[in-house]
């Protein structure tokens, strides 16, 4: 997006990105000015349809993601013999992936629309400009995103772990 050209439409939908990320936990964080700074290096808002995926478990992460419209859900997909299990909706605002995209992991969950969604994705690419030319927007990302995110996934993964040993009647397998 750094580099597009400065048209009528990039800056709007550059304002509303700005808006979406100030408006969203993490702009308490990076404040008005930060999520401005951040909308400058978003990548492209992708749209996606109702139970098409952003991702899949296992997933290299290259990228995190703010959904700016609609729900999208951390599932852990499902087989035979156990149903897929929604273990988080996401909602505007919301950050998808940083974790994984921070620690530099592939994902742990899937990550699926529940019905029309749209997100605002930002790459390893559009985000190494900010170490040098922005470092505190930066490190306030990081500190407002490991913060809330740290107790979600804490909490996700003792979630998997009762549903698990619930599924196997306590049995290890």
């Amino acid at each position: 997006m750094n580099d597009a050209p400065h048209d009528g439409r990039h800056d709007r939908t550059r304002e509303r990105a700005a808006r979406v990320i100030y408006e969203a936990p993490i702009g308490e964080y990076v404040g008005r000015e930060g999520a401005e700074v951040l909308a400058q290096y978003a990548g492209e808002e992708r749209s996606l349809a109702d139970r098409e995926m952003l991702y899949r478990a296992g997933d290299p992460s290259d990228a995190f993601f703010i959904v700016t419209d609609g729900r999208l859900a951390l599932v852990r997909e499902g087989n035979e013999q156990n149903p897929e299990v929604i273990i988080h909706v996401l909602e505007r605002g919301d950050l998808i992936g940083e974790q994984s995209f921070l620690g530099g992991t592939r994902h742990a969950t899937s990550c699926v629309a529940l019905g029309a969604a749209r997100v605002l994705q930002f790459r390893v690419d559009d985000m190494t400009p900010l170490i040098e030319q922005h470092p505190r927007v930066l490190y306030d990302f990081m500190r407002g995103s490991s913060s809330g995110c740290h107790t979600a996934a804490s909490i996700n993964r003792q979630r998997l772990a009762l549903e698990d040993y619930l599924a196997t009647a306590g049995r290890r397998h």
